[in-house]
């Protein structure tokens, strides 16, 4: 299984009062997430299963691929790293599965699966991680396939 994680292009600041769900992307991060979109969609198979966040960054971000994605309530802000695991079956699912979502989520999901001592990892805004899961010698392994940042495509 392949496990594509991409952080949400960079967003509008969250002020007191503002709905968080509620907030798009910033004219940069638009073009963040237009980068990111173009370089994904040459490297992800057809038929890759997209979850995304129901925040209206994550969307938009998405929206960006120009794929059909499905919402997933379990993927919102701050959810806890074993939902999301749940939600895309890791390391059991067949082919691809592409996930847009956030901070600090993301960066501890990566962590556990390539074992890295701290609890999370610094994921830049828009940024992509692809890990994929494989058995060697009978034991599974992640291996970090690539790591993307917009500013760099």
């Amino acid at each position: 299984m392949d496990l594509v994680l991409w952080r949400h292009a960079e967003a509008q600041e969250w002020t007191q009062g503002c709905d968080d769900m509620a907030r798009g992307l910033t004219s940069r991060g638009a073009k963040q997430a237009a980068r990111m979109a173009t370089w994904l969609d040459r490297q992800l198979p057809d038929n890759t299963r997209i979850l995304v966040s129901p925040a209206l960054r994550s969307e938009q971000t998405a929206n960006a691929l120009g794929r059909k994605f499905k919402i997933r309530q379990e993927l919102a802000p701050d959810a806890p790293l074993e939902q999301l695991l749940q939600v895309v079956q890791w390391p059991d699912a067949k082919g691809v599965v592409l996930v847009v979502g956030h901070q600090p989520t993301l960066g501890q999901t990566i962590a556990q699966l390539i074992g890295l001592n701290a609890h999370e990892c610094a994921v830049k805004k828009g940024a992509v991680w692809w890990l994929r899961n494989r058995q060697r010698d009978s034991h599974s392994q992640t291996v970090v396939v690539t790591v993307q940042s917009p500013e760099v495509l």
